[in-house]
């Protein structure tokens, strides 16, 4: 327990003292006055009028309530000038704090689309296991579409995955497609909108990724992002991930390929890691292995459900790669505890005016 404005008690309780001081001297003068009057007026004695057993009981009870409720009011003064201090404790706790920025990137592309439910399932299992970073969301096909911007605002990102999640729902098969009503397919239309924007181009990897890296503050394109690494201003203060969800099946023609893509992130400092969205059965073909050599040759990991890789793991290498986590133990921060004072302050309030009330009757 401390107090933040300690000299503010003082000056109330300066003020409460010279109000009190102030009205018993102005007391003091009226009995003087009253005492000064004509010696030959007749006066009563309160005693004589009191000198039964009804009316001195009367008079005890009306003493006994009168410092009652004088006592409940210096109580609330008391109480009042210690709320003017500002009563506060230190609150101190194991904290974490985070500086990092992970960007969810989603291929959604025909032949990831069946998938990409499972995918989505996935960040929310990641996005459960991060605490204070900033998370944000892109799906891409021949273009990109945020989805969301970084944010820690955790229920909004989970409220959007769960969104996505039960939009995605529907077209895990073609039998789920089929059965599909308008209104549903109007809703998996509505969300991939703005991301089939080039015609006879699909899946666009490399172009999907640098977008997403686009998302992330300090990324430069091309000659750009030399200049940039090359200058101390370069140096990033959050550390930054790109989680890519893709088989890496690619039709039309790129303007970044995987490797360009991923030469670009690795020189803007952002580590990109990625998930395979895609049959069980493909997970031995060319394009897969082709995308665990790259995104592993670039530092990251590759993680693949399928084969049993788990969430926990990809968690684990993330948090052990990232050196911009910044950990502080025993952090104090000061708050402010009026609760219990307030509660008290309330209790003599009511106290005082029950028994005033009581005094008038």
């Amino acid at each position: 327990m401390r107090w933040q404005w300690p000299w503010a008690a003082l000056i109330a309780l300066g003020t409460a003292c010279v109000i009190a001081a102030g009205a018993s001297m102005l007391a003091a003068w009226r009995e003087r006055k009253a005492s000064g009057r004509n010696p030959d007026l007749k006066s009563y004695s309160l005693d004589e009028d009191l000198n039964t057993e009804h009316a001195s009981e009367l008079f005890r009870q009306w003493r006994t309530f009168n410092r009652i409720a004088a006592g409940a009011l210096v109580a609330a003064l008391i109480l009042s000038v210690s709320l003017v201090a500002r009563p506060s404790t230190i609150n101190e706790e194991q904290e974490r704090s985070a500086s990092r920025d992970i960007v969810l990137c989603l291929d959604v592309s025909g032949s990831t689309l069946p998938y990409d439910r499972q995918i989505i399932d996935t960040y929310l299992k990641l996005v459960s296991n991060f605490q204070g970073e900033r998370i944000g969301m892109s799906i891409f096909n021949s273009t990109s579409r945020t989805v969301f911007p970084l944010t820690d605002d955790y229920a909004l990102v989970t409220s959007q995955l769960k969104s996505a999640a039960s939009i995605l729902k529907g077209v895990q098969t073609q039998d789920d497609i089929d059965k599909m009503s308008d209104e549903d397919y109007q809703k998996v239309s509505d969300w991939l909108d703005g991301t089939q924007n080039k015609t006879n181009a699909t899946s666009l990897i490399g172009d999907g990724l640098v977008s997403c890296a686009a998302m992330l503050p300090g990324f430069a394109y091309g000659n750009a992002a030399q200049q940039a690494s090359s200058t101390k201003g370069a140096a990033r203060r959050r550390s930054s991930s790109i989680v890519l969800a893709t088989d890496n099946v690619v039709s039309g023609q790129e303007t970044y390929t995987l490797k360009q893509a991923l030469d670009l992130t690795r020189t803007a400092s952002i580590s990109v890691d990625a998930v395979y969205a895609g049959a069980k059965e493909s997970l031995s073909d060319t394009t897969t292995t082709s995308l665990k050599r790259q995104i592993e040759s670039h530092g990251g990991t590759f993680m693949s459900q399928a084969d049993g890789s788990s969430i926990e793991s990809m968690v684990r290498t993330i948090e052990e790669r990232q050196s911009a986590h910044s950990k502080r133990d025993a952090q104090s921060a000061v708050d402010d505890a009026p609760g219990w004072w307030t509660l008290a302050l309330a209790v003599c309030i009511i106290v005082w005016l029950a028994f005033a009330w009581r005094l008038r009757r």
